[in-house]
């Protein structure tokens, strides 16, 4: 499979702060690729780097194949990238920023992709309006349409759901997965870590301007040997609590309700204690780990906002 972006020991200091430590990521083309970090990681920092508008100290980064630097026309044009920042000219509408914007990339006449983003992310009824009047999603909304409105190859989403609602959320990641399966190379930054579960294959954590890992989704989740069993019970749980007391469990429990964090190996050693309790269950949920339980392990912030 080609590669779609390398970063090859990448460097970047602002003062005594080394917002980036030798970065090396190979992303694969049609990878749906997750770059997750706590506040501070230097996830900004790389996509500004990517994106002309941070000079990185040392490295080299490749679009395609081509240095980002000396065949940067041919690499601004494979690259689709949606900022955290909101801004607009708002002296212009929907329809005539996004016809400016696949200007900027020598397409003259573009009214069928333009039709087709304002469609796909529901900004038809806005789009012979200012951005002046849009609402706070509808302004994230337009910021997704002009990273893409030049269909490009490579799209880089940074923190494309922060602030807005669940419809868009949904609509989004609908559109953004049908450009995945198109061959459209996707990565994404994002703190809501369900989104990250949900859609990406391959993730990279960056923690103090480093990579700490980088793996796929499913090797990541099941290199951290947990579960955790919630029952709820007929009755109360005390002396079920009492037996467990013994074992080396995490315990939970409120009133007739308890959960219990086990290894994966000790699962079945639980249930027996549960089977013997002999109380009546009502309920039973068994969970594995999730990406926040890899994110708090490998950084160490946890899960803090960026």
């Amino acid at each position: 499979m080609q590669t779609a972006i390398k970063f090859e020991n990448v460097n970047k200091s602002y003062g005594k702060l080394q917002a980036l430590a030798e970065i090396n990521l190979n992303i694969k083309q049609g990878e749906f690729f997750g770059l997750l970090g706590p506040n501070g990681a230097g996830k900004s920092t790389l996509i500004g780097i990517l994106g002309g508008l941070v000079n990185k100290d040392s490295g080299q980064i490749t679009v395609l194949d081509k240095d980002i630097i000396a065949n940067y026309r041919e690499t601004k044009k494979s690259l689709g990238i949606v900022p955290q920042e909101i801004t607009f000219d708002p002296y212009f509408t929907v329809r005539e920023t996004l016809a400016i914007q696949s200007g900027y990339f020598g397409i003259k006449d573009n009214s069928d992709k333009i039709d087709e983003l304002l469609q796909a992310l529901s900004l038809e009824d806005k789009a012979d309006i200012g951005p002046r009047q849009l609402s706070g999603g509808m302004k994230r909304r337009l910021l997704i349409a002009k990273a893409l409105v030049h269909d490009p190859e490579i799209i880089v989403l940074d923190e494309p759901t922060a602030g807005v609602d669940v419809e868009l959320r949904n609509s989004l990641w609908e559109y953004v997965l049908q450009l995945n399966e198109q061959g459209k190379t996707i990565i994404l930054t994002t703190h809501y870590l369900e989104e990250a579960e949900a859609l990406c294959d391959r993730i990279a954590i960056l923690d103090q301007g480093r990579v700490v890992k980088v793996d796929s989704k499913e090797n990541l989740i099941n290199s951290i040997d947990k579960k955790v069993v919630q029952i709820k019970f007929a009755t109360q749980t005390s002396q079920l609590e009492s037996r467990l007391a013994d074992f080396d469990f995490k315990i939970a429990a409120a009133g007739k309700e308890i959960e219990i964090e086990t290894a994966k190996a000790d699962l079945n050693k639980l249930l027996k204690i549960v089977n013997k309790f002999e109380a009546e269950v009502v309920d039973i949920n068994i969970e594995s780990a999730k990406l926040e339980d890899v994110f708090i392990k490998l950084t160490n912030l946890g899960g803090a906002d960026n």
